[in-house]
């Protein structure tokens, strides 16, 4: 038998960024539309809570998520006469996919500062990748129109690619290795959920949560922004607790504010 330890003690080579609510699309309503919609055409109303509660997931897991919560199906079973069913949950995701598709695009604008801040990571000799809980063809539909309007990454890696979506690290992991990168430990994973979070830590990673931007707080910039002082600080209090005790590393209120972060890991390390 044996033991032994090494720790890696040099640069960051990579950071792995999510999409919806972390890079583009502030407050992640592309997504949320979509599935509110979608159960609808089944008739079912879902509410903005149930939407965004399994956010981050594959689409599909996502679907079979909000099918699963007591609520819903028992609002399933008293509509269709039977208890929800995985032939539902595909229904419901073959319904999904091309709404989503339809209106990825309206939802691509890069996050304000994200531009500026991926070209100041890019300068520090990282490579950047990116992943989601959309499909191959749903960031086929985004990522062109994102990068006319300044967000490009490195790579991505969609969750039909991958044996398992998050909160698995296969994602995170494929993308390291199209970045050519290692250790693990040398990677960074952003995100805006607690997927996100358990996805950068089950491979090994640095996690960042994302508080202001994403998913958890759930509003558009001007929204946010129209809250008074109080009210604003004690939600992100909230969400920046949810993230930690998840187990991120840090939490930011947005990727603007990212790399005297990367500093610190870089310190950490040393």
């Amino acid at each position: 038998m044996y033991r032994y330890q090494r720790q890696y003690i040099g640069k960051l080579k990579g950071i792995i960024f999510d999409w919806a609510g972390t890079t583009v699309d502030y407050g992640c309503f592309a997504p949320t539309m979509v599935f509110i919609e979608g159960f609808k055409e089944f008739g079912i109303d879902i509410t903005l809570a149930e939407a965004r509660e399994p956010m981050g997931a594959a689409k599909r897991d996502h679907i079979a998520a909000v099918l699963n919560m007591p609520r819903v199906s028992k609002l399933w079973e008293e509509t269709h006469g039977s208890a929800p069913t995985d032939d539902d949950v595909q229904a419901i995701y073959d319904k999904f996919v091309p709404k989503q598709i339809e209106v990825i695009a309206q939802y691509a604008d890069p996050i304000a500062g994200i531009p500026e801040t991926i070209e100041a990571i890019r300068s520090r000799d990282m490579k950047i990748g990116s992943c989601s809980g959309y499909i191959r063809s749903m960031m086929d539909a985004m990522i062109p129109v994102s990068a006319e309007k300044g967000y490009k990454p490195d790579f991505s890696v969609a969750s039909d690619e991958v044996p398992a979506g998050r909160p698995a690290p296969w994602m995170a992991i494929q993308n390291a290795q199209l970045m050519n990168v290692y250790p693990l430990s040398a990677v960074v994973k952003v995100g805006d959920t607690v997927t996100d979070i358990e996805e950068g830590l089950n491979a090994g990673m640095w996690t960042i949560g994302i508080a202001k931007t994403g998913n958890l707080l759930g509003m558009t910039e001007d929204e946010a922004n129209q809250l008074d002082a109080e009210t604003l600080d004690s939600r992100l209090t909230s969400i920046r607790q949810t993230l930690y005790q998840t187990g991120a590393h840090f939490v930011i209120d947005s990727v603007a504010d990212i790399l005297p972060i990367l500093d610190e890991i870089e310190a950490r390390m040393r």
